[in-house]
């Protein structure tokens, strides 16, 4: 605003009105008032007025820091917008494991060993390493891509895939409503393949032997409140359908959660799987598997408790074959709980125990099929380091059916112990140590020094997480 000079205003004034021309000494005392007002306005405006650069507590120099940090905190973030950063969380992990075997007389450290001689409970996901990368875009689209050499479920379907996941989630309506595509782990069980995640060095005997690998599909992942149901429409265990192959598998997993403390949930599976006992050449044909297992957890102050319950089916999939030669089914049930107590904030005790039931036609499990000698293998009739089939000293790898000792039918019933310790090192590093006892109904243990079949093996394992 202009200040209004007086002198000027009075000329205007005498212009305006000369037939009221005042004296002197009126004019002035009118002027003398009117640059009071005018002088009152101006302090009242200079009070509203905004402060200057270098006030509000700040020198000039800070002032103008403040603007520089400023400008360099948009050109990052235009960065990183730019290149694709923004929403990007980058994580991973590394497991170095030493492990000692009764049977396999095997004593060693063990890191990114390939699975091209198979999946062992010895082995499994036990010592590797994983580099997780989860993008989220704007309208919430999630983008997952979480990669481990030699140890990734993929690995264990193929022998070379360093995929553990490969998955986008896509909201639908809303965003508990989402399109979900791609390669996934499977998600049945109260425990993890992830080291970070599973409390012990080694897994469970449903988590080993009767649970899917992986699913390739897509499906739908809803959350309703304290609801959570996930389903796909997926080949199991194999990335692309094989020949003569043209049935999807449903798979589904439902989870509820009590509160902060517990939950519960269950899982299922119900299709035409891989069954390597039907073979044509090269080819495995596929059977009807019926898979489902119901899971908790709670874990409060120092205690934690998880459990699992479940049961399979897999048409013609069991080892021994009837008399006639026509492969059986196999059929399975099996129990797992974990009890876990912190005896100080970063030492954990931990107590499994599993108890597996494979009693049937000789055994077998989903996925271990194949083991029948007079249909291409050269091997026992049975998984003798896992510790699953018939007892292997009655002479069951005789490829005439009709003329197979009573014993072959019956397959092990299988269990285990688990006892471990795991200490919380500092923020990102784990130490785990683990002794371990499994046991069978029959002798199917092969012990690699003395050539003998026992019902027993032991295990010990320590293993250093490191995650970040």
């Amino acid at each position: 605003m202009n200040r209004i000079r007086p002198t000027l205003l009075a000329l205007a004034l005498a212009a305006a009105f000369p037939a009221w021309a005042q004296t002197n000494a009126e004019l002035l005392r009118e002027l003398q008032t009117l640059r009071e007002r005018v002088g009152e306005l101006e302090r009242r405006l200079e009070q509203a007025r905004p402060p200057a650069a270098g006030q509000w507590g700040m020198t000039p120099e800070q002032a103008a820091e403040l603007n520089r940090l400023a400008v360099r905190t948009e050109a990052i973030e235009d960065g990183f917008i730019a290149q694709g950063l923004r929403g990007l969380t980058i994580s991973g992990y590394a497991d170095a494991a030493f492990v000692w075997n009764q049977r396999q007389h095997r004593a060693g450290f063990q890191f990114l060993n390939p699975q091209g001689d198979g999946f062992f409970y010895d082995t499994s996901y036990i010592g590797t390493v994983n580099l997780r990368l989860v993008k989220e875009m704007d309208g919430g689209t999630v983008w997952t891509l979480s990669l481990s050499p030699n140890r990734a479920p993929g690995a264990v379907v193929d022998g070379q895939s360093i995929v553990e996941e490969a998955s986008v989630s896509v909201p639908l309506t809303d965003l508990q409503t989402r399109l979900i595509v791609g390669q996934v782990p499977d998600w049945s069980g109260y425990e993890y393949l992830q080291p970070t995640l599973n409390p012990l060095i080694t897994n469970n005997l449903l988590f080993t032997f009767t649970l899917p690998t992986m699913y390739t599909g897509a499906g739908l992942d809803l959350t309703r409140g304290n609801w959570q149901v996930r389903t796909m429409l997926a080949n199991v265990n194999e990335t692309i359908a094989r020949a003569r192959s043209r049935s999807p598998v449903l798979v589904y997993r439902v989870d509820h959660t009590l509160g902060e403390f517990s939950g519960w949930g269950f899982a299922g599976l119900h299709g035409r799987t891989t069954n390597f006992n039907l073979a044509s050449g090269e080819v495995y044909r596929k059977s009807t598997t019926h898979l489902f297992e119901v899971d908790g957890w709670y874990a409060r102050g120092n205690l934690t408790l998880g459990g699992q319950v479940g049961v399979g089916l897999q048409r013609q999939a069991a080892i021994i074959p009837a008399a006639d030669g026509s492969f059986r089914d196999a059929r399975w049930w099996g129990v797992s709980g974990l009890v876990g107590w912190n005896f100080t904030p970063r030492l954990q005790g931990l107590v499994r125990a599993d108890y597996l039931h494979n009693r049937s036609h000789g055994g077998g499990l989903f996925t271990y099929t194949g083991y029948w000698p007079g249909y291409g293998t050269n091997a026992l009739a049975g998984d003798y380091r896992n510790g699953i089939g018939p007892d292997a000293t009655l002479g069951c790898e005789n490829t005439d059916p009709a003329l197979l000792p009573a014993g072959c039918h019956r397959g092990a019933n299988r269990y285990a112990l688990s006892l471990g310790l795991r200490y919380l090192l500092n923020e990102h590093t784990t130490l785990k140590a683990e002794y371990r006892l499994d046991g069978a109904t029959e002798r199917v243990f092969h012990d690699v020094r003395s050539g003998n079949f026992l019902e027993r093996n032991q295990l010990l394992a320590a293993s250093v997480v490191v995650a970040f």
